[in-house]
């Protein structure tokens, strides 16, 4: 007997749930069908529908409570029962999971194809394991532009008003973003004006402690997929980060501040070269700590509040980076040198 126990339609679940991979579940079997029954089943199927690695037992109500290979069913009597053979409590996704979820269920798997089953624990769909990887590749495709604004469903041939819809309302939200760190600088605009040398430093600082933040936050997005950060393991991550930005800035602290010295020195300012040598390394020590944490801190957050944990992380990031790193130098600038 072959039959399915609950009726199939992938499109009555959510868009981004496993369960619009699913495809009709094939070789499904009773509990008391006897190896040499089930066996001729597999042959009819195997000539008159698609390629298939399992046999699936479910009870009368259509219940998942076994799984049997191809191979079991011919190292076995003819006359031997399905339940008496069968894998019990074998694994199965649920019709809830979405597809990110069931990517890290089943990454230390790599099955052929995996039943999918609902809150009831009754079979309604399978899913190939092809497919379902397939996902991940797309959804970790899909996190370097989701970073910066870019919508999951836009393509190479997407039209042009339609990538226009998708891209504009971020960069105008990173436009006033850029005004909070336009602000910061316009608040020391007095320190700049008596101490110009400043200002060719600035895009150095930010841009160190831009790349130290887009580190942490690939790493912590990468996390996020795989399943490795959870919310018991987020005060440790948060940990390993603030200490690799401290770090990090600590050592391109030193050579920016040397580079400071000597340009300093070029230009001619006294004795303060060497203050502004140790300005720029406390500022670039400070700014890249902050940053390291920043790019855990903003997926997180993300998520927390129900967000996609990539979705326009990079806009946010930058605005933290960019306000710590020029607040850091130039307040400290302002209190030592003014």
């Amino acid at each position: 007997m072959n039959s399915t126990a609950a009726p199939f339609d992938p499109q009555n679940y959510p868009e981004h749930s496993v369960s619009r991979l699913m495809e009709p579940p094939i070789a499904v079997f009773l509990p008391t069908l006897t190896v040499g029954d089930a066996t001729e089943i597999v042959r009819d199927l195997a000539a008159n529908t698609r390629v298939f690695t399992y046999g699936y037992i479910v009870d009368a109500t259509g219940i998942l409570v076994g799984v049997v290979t191809m191979r079991d069913l011919l190292l076995n009597s003819p006359e031997a029962d399905l339940e008496n053979i069968m894998l019990k409590e074998p694994f199965a996704l649920s019709v809830n999971d979405t597809v990110i979820e069931a990517i890290r269920s089943t990454v230390q798997k790599h099955y052929p194809s995996y039943p999918v089953c609902d809150d009831r624990g009754v079979m309604v769909g399978i899913v190939r394991g092809s497919k379902l990887f397939e996902e991940q590749a797309i959804e970790i495709s899909a996190q370097a532009g989701a970073m910066v604004g870019i919508e999951r469903e836009e393509r190479a041939s997407t039209s042009f008003w339609q990538c226009l819809k998708f891209r504009h309302p971020w960069l105008q939200f990173n436009l006033l973003t850029a005004f909070i760190a336009a602000g910061v600088v316009g608040a020391f605009e007095g320190t700049i004006e008596k101490i110009v040398v400043l200002a060719v430093f600035l895009p150095v600082l930010a841009g160190q402690s831009g790349n130290t933040g887009c580190q942490a936050l690939a790493v912590a997005l990468r996390s996020m997929t795989l399943g490795d950060l959870n919310p018991g393991s987020e005060k440790r991550q948060f940990l390993k980060e603030a200490a690799l930005g401290l770090a990090n800035g600590a050592l391109v602290g030193i050579t920016a501040g040397i580079g400071m010295y000597f340009y300093a020195t070029w230009q001619d300012v006294g004795e303060s070269s060497i203050k502004l040598a140790t300005i720029v390394f406390l500022a670039m020590t400070g700014s890249c700590f902050l940053s390291g944490l920043a790019g855990v801190l903003v997926p997180v957050t993300l998520k927390k509040f129900g967000a996609d944990p990539a979705t326009a992380s990079s806009i946010f990031l930058t605005t933290a980076t960019d306000v710590a790193s020029m607040g850091f130098f130039l307040g400290i600038a302002t209190i030592w040198l003014m």
